[in-house]
């Protein structure tokens, strides 16, 4: 909430914002929004669309996010992408960056796609082999 405060304080913000709300084309577009909104014929179908692309939207970002799972498993599977990976970890600046991308709302679908993963004992066992080599290279 913090974040939105800030923007909306920001000068240039406010610049764009005035000058989006002078724009005959966003007028235009707002008035017939509104208008659609009045109808509730019209007002469902665009509330049924809407909920039909978010549930897509989702679907597709929890496939994107397992797929890039999937494939940094893989890579961590080459020895050299291993080594790169250690030497990273022991890194304070990477791992400052990790801990803030761990905060990040987006970042929530990788991890979730994790635990997806991890409810396949093949996968399971595959990223506890390569958690295991990652913690000996390590030390």
């Amino acid at each position: 909430m913090a974040e939105a405060k800030k923007m909306m304080e920001d000068p240039d913000f406010q610049k764009q914002m005035k000058e989006l709300s002078q724009n005959h084309a966003f007028k235009e577009a707002t008035k017939k929004s509104i208008d659609m909104l009045k109808d509730p014929t019209e007002s469902a179908r665009v509330e049924a669309q809407m909920e039909h692309m978010m549930k897509i939207g989702e679907e597709k970002l929890k496939k994107g996010a397992a797929n890039v799972m999937e494939e940094a498993m893989a890579s961590m599977g080459n020895p050299e992408v291993m080594a790169k990976m250690t030497d990273m970890l022991k890194d304070p600046a990477f791992q400052q960056q990790i801990a803030k991308m761990a905060q990040d709302p987006s970042f929530k679908n990788y991890i979730n796609a994790m635990k997806d993963m991890m409810k396949d004992p093949e996968k399971k066992q595959r990223f506890e082999e390569l958690s295991e080599q990652l913690r000996s290279s390590k030390s």
